[in-house]
């Protein structure tokens, strides 16, 4: 017989997600510093960020899915693997084109705008 032991938080005195962890607590995983917020705008529209978030997980934060949309057949696209190994996440920051959104930092004042296609129509006119 093979016994698997389960470890809880509740109660079983072991440690809260995130303690030990830098820039964690309890109840926290070291994500997004919690202290005071900035703003940047996605497609003219003002979306919060926190100090170390990606603009992804900002844009997911406020509810927003999908910031850019396939070449072929214009079906919309988001985070995928949210780890800078797939390209679904593609969106312009600051008027430059192809930014993997979970690796780019949000930074006070971005202009986030959603890519259409490769983001490089200038070069197809």
């Amino acid at each position: 017989m093979i016994r698997i032991r389960v470890r809880t938080t509740a109660g079983s005195g072991g440690s809260a997600p995130g303690a030990g962890r830098p820039g964690g607590s309890a109840g926290t995983a070291g994500s997004a510093d919690s202290g005071a917020g900035f703003e940047f705008s996605f497609d003219g529209l003002p979306v919060r960020a926190l100090p170390g978030q990606s603009i992804a997980a900002a844009l997911w934060a406020a509810g927003v899915l999908s910031w850019r949309t396939t070449r072929l057949n214009g079906r919309p696209r988001g985070a995928f693997c949210g780890i800078g190994s797939c390209y679904d996440c593609l969106a312009t920051v600051n008027g430059a084109p192809n930014n993997r959104a979970c690796l780019v930092p949000a930074r006070p004042g971005d202009t986030v705008t959603t890519q259409e296609g490769n983001g490089r129509a200038w070069l197809q006119e």
